[in-house]
């Protein structure tokens, strides 16, 4: 019994943890994932196939950590995050019911594994 109390305790302290970043959404029919959703969690619900990046790579917060951003995509269909034409390249396609961490350093973007 004591093992099984612990068992959930450490599973509810799990859960906080994953529940802690804000919860963001696009708005209808925009296709551009905004700067100021760093350190959040973006939702894509119905998304459209390809969504972009902010042109230009954010740069560090005021704390100094880089600018970060998880998105999950809770389908229906694939959704492929990448940079806008012009800038340096990055492309990540997401499965339905998968997460991805994607990370600024300001010059480019990158995926946390």
């Amino acid at each position: 019994m004591k093992i099984l109390l612990i068992c959930m305790a450490l599973f509810a302290g799990r859960v906080d943890m994953l529940q802690s970043k804000q919860v963001v959404h696009l708005e209808p029919h925009h296709t551009i994932i905004d700067s100021s959703f760093n350190g959040k969690l973006l939702e894509l619900i119905n998304a459209p196939p390809i969504l972009n990046l902010p042109k230009v790579p954010p740069q560090q917060d005021s704390q100094g950590d880089p600018w970060s951003l998880d998105v999950k995509n809770l389908g229906p269909s694939v959704v492929t995050v990448a940079t806008v034409v012009g800038t340096p390249q990055f492309s990540i396609t997401i499965s339905v019911n998968r997460t991805v961490h994607i990370f600024s350093n300001g010059a480019v973007y990158s995926q946390k594994w």
